[in-house]
């Protein structure tokens, strides 16, 4: 609470903001919450009576003198909000955005050498083209929520913490539907398997993520859509074995061919290249063969095929 409390008396320190009224202002009601929070008389006071409590302006005498009619629990939420990394009452506004999906693609490694387009089925939930996302039957619209007048959140004092939350009449989407769609049931989305065709860029590794916007969820009664989010992995090849952009395969050779030296085919995956092997060639030596490896998807750089004789 200290470290939180130095922090936000830096931001707003007048001498920092001069002129600033509102900083000024925030100022004096972080310092105030801080002193509340710190006292364990005052902080009694203040999660049995409110701002009251601890307000010398109303009549309580002892500490401090805490005036202005100010209430304190913006000033806790962005305490606490700096410790935990964000506000305290954290109750989200409105229809709430779709949620991203994941969706996980095998691909062999040519596939994800050279790039390639790959059909997927993907179950979720879709926009409802009847109502438009609106969850409303034709003809009908929906309503402020009289509870929460449309905000999606309600306040509630938990001691001296002010926190928001969401409104339990509306689910927090601030809209109230009498009359509900017939396709989708009031929801402005429903179920069902989704085909997309995801380009995969040539280049791409296990781990690899690639990002479809729009392509998630659709969201709540109307709300924008989440995002698909596929995740790569490429399956073990029988001959190459990938690091990074560079290609690594075993080559037998005979004894009289690394005693001698002489001419070779190795493999790549554009087809079998010859190699020539010079004389007294160790088992385990490697060849580099510049440009048969993999275009890097960042940088377009090609890796190179090192052949390891054996």
């Amino acid at each position: 609470i200290k470290k939180a409390y130095k922090r936000l008396a830096m931001k707003y320190h007048p001498d920092r903001n001069q002129g600033d009224a509102a900083s000024e202002e925030k100022f004096k009601e972080v310092k105030e919450a801080y002193e509340v929070l710190t006292d364990e008389n005052l902080r009694a006071r203040y999660d049995q009576y409110g701002h009251a409590g601890v307000d010398q302006s109303q009549g309580g005498g002892g500490h401090g003198g805490f005036g202005g009619g100010a209430d304190f629990g913006d000033a806790f939420g962005d305490i606490f909000g700096d410790i935990f990394g964000g506000r305290s009452g954290g109750g989200r506004r409105g229809p709430a955005r779709g949620s991203d999906l994941r969706y996980n693609m095998e691909l062999t490694l040519e596939e994800a050498v050279r790039g390639v387009s790959k059909e997927i089925k993907i179950p979720t939930q879709v926009h409802c083209e009847v109502c438009n996302g609106s969850g409303a039957h034709t003809g009908s619209s929906a309503h402020t929520c009289p509870t929460c007048h449309g905000a999606g959140q309600v306040q509630m004092r938990q001691g001296f913490f002010a926190v928001q939350q969401a409104c339990p009449h509306c689910h927090g989407r601030g809209k109230i539907i009498k009359d509900p769609c017939r396709k989708c049931h009031g929801e402005g989305r429903y179920q069902k398997t989704k085909t997309l065709s995801v380009k995969i860029p040539a280049g791409v590794d296990t781990g690899d993520r690639i990002r479809l916007s729009g392509e998630g969820e659709a969201g709540e009664a109307g709300a924008s859509a989440g995002d698909l989010y596929v995740q790569v992995h490429v399956k073990e090849h029988e001959i190459f074995v990938r690091d990074g952009n560079d290609l690594y395969c075993e080559v037998p050779i005979s004894f009289t061919t690394a005693a001698l030296g002489g001419e070779i085919e190795v493999p790549t995956l554009d087809g079998r290249v010859k190699l020539k092997v010079t004389p007294e060639t160790q088992t385990g030596k490697l060849f580099r063969l510049r440009g048969k490896g993999v275009k890097s998807v960042r940088s377009g750089q090609v890796g190179d095929l090192m052949c390891k004789v054996v």
